[in-house]
Parts: structure tokens; sequence; C-alpha cells
């Protein structure tokens, strides 16, 4: 193992640890929003640069060991996936909170409305010319 696989390895390692960390903590606030535009600014200028200078990203490749520049690609490809599958993933969980707690208030709301001998579950009337 030369030391250029083990560069590649490590900068993929590390930036496997970054994604993780960005995602595990907190998605509130204008940090976070901020520092998404800035990655999509710095992956829109990436892929721009890769598309005018395709050497240039084989010799990227070729600096940190990998052989060619497409399979640099690749491997950063993976990376956004893994952070976008987690972010999805954190996206759902968060709105399955949300609707199960509006459920349940809803639910009580309805218990309430009974109780007090007015039901919202009435199906509201139609105008006649719908």
């Amino acid at each position: 193992m030369n030391g250029n696989t083990l560069l590649i390895q490590v900068i993929l390692l590390v930036a496997v640890a970054v994604v993780t960390l960005l995602l595990t903590r907190s998605t509130a606030g204008a940090r976070h929003q901020a520092i998404r535009r800035l990655g999509l600014v710095v992956f829109i200028t990436a892929a721009v640069a890769s598309i005018l200078f395709p050497q240039g990203l084989s010799r990227i490749a070729n600096a940190v060991g990998v052989g060619r520049g497409a399979d640099l690609l690749l491997y950063a490809l993976v990376i956004a996936f893994l952070s976008y599958i987690s972010t999805s993933h954190r996206r759902m969980n968060r709105m399955s909170r949300q609707i199960t707690a509006l459920t349940r208030e809803l639910t009580l709301a309805e218990a309430r409305a009974a109780d007090q001998g007015h039901g919202l579950t009435e199906e509201p009337e139609m105008p006649e010319d719908a």
C-alpha cells in the first residue's frame, strides 16, 4: 500500500466522519442553512470545474492515490449520497413525530368537543352548486 492510497483513504474517512458529525447536529437555525448554501456553491463550482477541466480532476485523483478522475468522482458521489440519505431519514423522522403530535391534538380536540356537544367529526355541508 503506497502513501497515495493511504492519503485517499484518510481523506474519505475524514469526509465520512465530518458528514456524520454534521448530520447528527441540530438542523435548526440560520447557521445550518448558511453551511448548506456554502456547500451547494462549492459543489456547483467543483462540478463546473470538473466539466471544463476534466484533466484537473484526473490530476487531483492521481495526487490523492486514485487511479482515475471518474473514480474520485464516484467516491465523492457516494459520500454525497450517504449525506442525502441520512438527511432524508432525519427529516422523515421529524415529520412523523409532528404528524403524531398533530393527530393526538386533533383527537383530543374532537373528544373535548364531543364532551361539550360540539362534534368536530361532522362533515361540513357542501353547497348545492358543487
